[in-house]
């Protein structure tokens, strides 16, 4: 079976220069469409998404009237009409961040978790193996589970221990793929990303719902007594991280998306009550839910080597997304 030895290697050999995206309508894959349609100038980008709840065509407004751009309404679970539009594409690199995320809404319904996460994934994974595309799985750190206060930091090599149908959907998502690299020789790379935030965040989310409440007056709800701690990444620097190992990174490969910004939830709510000028007497502490990782924190060294370096501060990317949330509320 051929493979490929390098992705530079890999893009050079590519005749179309096509790239697909799952979930481009999505908070994360709407900001790296962005990013990408700007640093790839020969490529045409499909965007593939069935706008669930959490996919939005507004956050590309920017970029709808681009002739490279084009959007199809497609659902991953969909084999027969994903088969035909990417029979039509004939991808040469399709970037998979189509899936479920919301672990609260995980644990109510699993379902739609497992059949789109696990049986989406595998109707990808049977058409990257048809087109011999190169695969950039988007993951999670979640996929690790909780780490103990002095232990390490999560590196690549960890063992899974996911705690929420969520995490386990998407441990099943890379058992899956590292099967068909290994059975059938296809080209991938899996990344995991700690938690993103910035403009356009569904407000189901953590920090863009405690910045609306605030700026509406509403109380911030906060799971426990809020001293669950993660690790935050601002948008744009987690875009440049992909795009960075899609660059320069090794198939087969996994590599940590990290910023070494972490805080606990209790702190957060109080970062952003500070910066949006409300008082901290907004916070109500809520019933914890099932399952709730008391830490993450990965080891992003691997990232750190391809040239890879935060640029935005949590302080600074909270209050660039409080001031787009102020004005698009």
């Amino acid at each position: 079976m051929k493979t490929f030895l390098t992705f530079q290697n890999f893009w050079e050999n590519m005749k179309n220069n096509r790239i697909v995206i799952t979930g481009g309508s999505g908070f994360i894959g709407s900001h790296f469409a962005r990013y990408i349609i700007t640093n790839e100038k020969e490529s045409d980008i499909f965007n593939i998404d069935s706008l669930t709840y959490a996919g939005d065509n507004r956050r590309l407004e920017d970029i709808l009237g681009n002739p490279r751009y084009h959007f199809i309404r497609c659902d991953i679970r969909d084999k027969s009409n994903l088969t035909r539009y990417l029979k039509e594409i004939k991808p040469d690199v399709i970037f998979h961040f189509a899936s479920e995320t919301h672990v609260d809404n995980s644990i109510e319904e699993p379902s739609d978790f497992i059949t789109t996460n696990i049986n989406g994934t595998f109707n990808i994974l049977e058409l990257v193996k048809a087109h011999r595309a190169k695969l950039i799985h988007i993951s999670t750190d979640e996929i690790y589970g909780d780490r103990k206060i002095k232990s390490p930091l999560f590196g690549e090599d960890s063992n899974f221990n996911p705690s929420s149908p969520y995490s386990a959907s998407k441990a099943s998502q890379e058992m899956l793929i590292n099967s068909y690299m290994r059975t059938y020789g296809i080209c991938a790379v899996i990344i995991r990303p700690c938690n993103h935030f910035g403009p356009f965040q569904h407000r189901e989310k953590f920090i863009p719902k405690s910045i609306t409440n605030a700026l509406n007056g509403k109380p911030i709800e906060v799971y426990g007594n809020g001293e669950n701690i993660r690790e935050w990444i601002y948008v744009d620097d987690g875009c440049k991280a992909i795009y960075l190992i899609f660059r320069r990174g090794k198939p087969s490969e996994i590599y940590n998306i990290g910023s070494g910004f972490t805080i606990s939830n209790i702190n957060l709510a109080k970062e952003i009550l500070r910066l949006t000028g409300c008082p901290e007497s907004l916070i109500k502490f809520v019933k914890d839910r099932p399952g709730h990782d008391r830490l993450y924190g990965v080891n992003f060294s691997k990232l750190r080597r391809l040239g890879f370096r935060p640029q935005t501060s949590l302080t600074a990317g909270l209050k660039k997304t409080i001031e787009w949330y102020r004005e698009h509320i």
